[in-house]
């Protein structure tokens, strides 16, 4: 299927564009995503380091105030037990954090706690980790695992717990002793809670040493089994991400550790919230580049049609000419081989319109020299006949029909020459029969009669001349000479609405059906030759009068004119010709030939 210009550029840009907009989006997409997925590691880590930050800065401000509260009691010999007890009261008023303090010696007997309270019974001090961690390793601050403060009567707070081995003077003997300062786990719970790592994501702290897990926002779930967390894997790392499936979802795991208590911050992010925000890019993305396809895809048929635009003005003045419209210059605007190409268009035009007026003319020379070729084939032919039956009458001494013979030939041929014209009136044409039909009635010694009639309103319509002749002449040869009974015939001239109508009406021995069909038609018919042998021309029919009349009114009138035959056998003829009246064609060569 053929396609036009417009559509085939439509296509092909929007193909084009279609392209490199798809590989555009997907070199963005993948872009973006990766772009995406590294901002959310980013986000998880600075976020994980944040927490740990915080931690540092809170252990460091705790460790700080247990170093006040161990050079507390290290110069407190020889002081008042009021003022040691007062000083102690003070630092734990500046830090609401700190629950309680307490020294015990090495076997677990209470020396001093603030504030005072009464250790459990039941409670056996070298079974807690604090103490041994104190004990085993003096002067080493240790820190324990969130846990229930329970060595007091009537007290059960969640604490943290610092201890380090120290060595008193009591009673001026030296002996170790151990310092105990509980921390209220909520502060480093709040910490922790207040970080999100998206919608599902959370942070979580173990003990870099043993991998219990210090702090766990569902730390509930941890404890029955509900939740599950690989914390072997996240020992391996002191900093860095990896990814994590072992609980059947992929998840962004993020570590860093808290340098001065030894603990391991874990942030956990779900990668299907980051696929949804990659997906949300995607959309966004997406979104964008079918709004630009849009625009090119507009801007394509715009373009398109810019472009194609003076092809069809061609185009459409090619059609033009097909109807024969010559004379329209075609002025196409666009671009530079546009402009050229309508440039060579119409020399093109000039050139072809040149060559036809070159052709009407040579077809106007050809159709003329043809008629006066036509014309000179009619009057010799009937010049010969004429003058064979005038040498008869001189042998015969008919003088008066001799005069009447040649007068009417003078007629007849003045009206023949006619100035060199090829279109007389009516009223000559008609005249032109009389004399002839007056020389061969001479000729034939008034073996028929004829009658020449027209209509008042005929007389000087215009006509082409020498076209009755051949007709009468036919009708005598072939219709009333070989007769018995004397012969008719009529010649009238009548106006049939916007035509004028010659009939020639014989009661002759008419025309046998076949050639009848053959005169019809326009097909020439071979000369019949003449009762004294040889081959003697006819004309209307048998001969080249007819024809040559045929011709002359196609030529001059058109196609839709010319001559029709009607006729019986025994009972004669009736040839009829029919052409317009005073058409434009017969005033041209009217004209044309008035001005040569």
């Amino acid at each position: 299927m053929r396609r036009s210009i417009q559509f085939i550029l439509t296509v092909s840009f929007s193909l084009l564009s279609v392209a490199i907009i798809a590989l555009f989006g997907l070199l963005l997409y993948d872009k973006f995503s990766q772009t995406e997925e590294q901002s959310a590691i980013l986000s998880t880590q600075q976020i994980v380091e944040q927490v740990s930050y915080n931690l540092e800065d809170y252990v460091g401000s705790i460790t700080e105030v247990f170093r006040v509260i161990d050079q507390t009691v290290a110069n407190a010999q020889g002081r008042p037990g009021e003022t040691v007890a007062s000083e102690l009261n003070a630092i734990l008023r500046t830090r609401e954090d700190i629950v309680s303090l307490a020294l015990f010696t090495e076997s677990g007997e209470l020396i001093e706690s603030n504030p005072r309270q009464t250790v459990r019974d039941s409670i056996t001090l070298s079974e807690q980790s604090w103490f041994r961690s104190a004990v085993d390793t003096p002067n080493h601050l240790s820190f324990s695992l969130p846990h229930i403060q329970n060595i007091y009567h009537g007290s059960y707070r969640w604490v943290v717990s610092m201890s380090k081995g120290i060595t008193i003077k009591r009673g001026g003997v030296t002996q170790n002793a151990v310092l105990l300062v509980d921390v209220n786990f909520k502060q480093i719970d709040e910490l922790s809670q207040r970080v999100s790592l998206g919608q599902k994501g959370y942070v979580y702290i173990i003990d870099d040493s043993a991998g219990n897990i210090v702090y766990h926002p569902q730390q509930q779930l941890i404890y029955i089994g509900l939740k599950y967390e690989n914390v072997e894997q996240a020992l391996k790392y002191a900093y860095g991400s990896y990814m994590d499936d072992s609980t059947g979802e992929d998840r962004l795991i993020t570590i860093k550790t808290v340098n001065n208590i030894g603990w391991k911050v874990v942030g956990v992010s779900y990668m299907d919230e980051v696929m949804t925000s990659k997906q949300e890019v995607g959309d966004y993305t997406l979104r964008i580049l079918a709004l630009v396809l849009l625009l090119v895809l507009i801007i394509s048929a715009f373009m398109s049609a810019r472009i194609s635009r003076p092809i069809k003005q061609l185009e459409k003045a090619m059609k033009s000419v097909e109807r024969g419209e010559f004379g329209t210059p075609v002025q196409v605007k666009g671009a530079l081989e546009v402009e050229r190409l309508s440039q060579r268009y119409n020399m093109m035009m000039g050139t072809i319109k040149g060559l036809m007026n070159q052709i009407v003319r040579e077809q106007e020379a050809k159709r003329k020299y043809e008629l006066e070729v036509l014309q000179a084939q009619i009057n010799p032919h009937f010049l010969y006949n004429t003058l064979n039956s005038v040498v008869r009458m001189v042998g015969m001494s008919k003088n008066e029909e001799i005069v009447r013979t040649i007068t009417s030939l003078s007629k007849l041929f003045r009206i023949s020459l006619s100035k060199g014209q090829a279109i007389i009136t009516v009223q000559e044409e008609m005249e032109h029969a009389r004399n002839y039909l007056t020389i061969q009635e001479i000729r034939f010694k008034n073996k028929f009669r004829f009658t020449v009639e027209a209509d008042d309103d005929v007389p000087h319509d215009r006509t082409l001349k020498l076209i009755l002749q051949p007709i009468i002449e036919n009708a005598i040869v072939h219709g009333i000479e070989r007769m018995v009974d004397e012969g008719e015939i009529e010649v009238r001239a009548i106006a049939a609405g916007d035509r004028v109508r010659f009939t020639i009406r014989d009661n002759g021995l008419g025309i046998p059906p076949a050639k009848l069909a053959a005169l019809n038609a326009g097909r020439e018919i071979a000369p019949e030759p003449s009762p004294a042998g040889g081959a003697q021309p006819v004309s209307s029919g048998s001969g080249v009068g007819v024809h040559n009349v045929r011709e002359r009114i196609r030529l001059y009138y058109g196609e839709e004119y010319g001559l029709t035959y009607e006729s019986e056998l025994e009972e004669g003829t009736t040839v009829t010709i029919e052409i317009p009246r005073n058409t434009d064609g017969a005033d041209r060569a009217l004209r044309e030939e008035e001005a040569e």
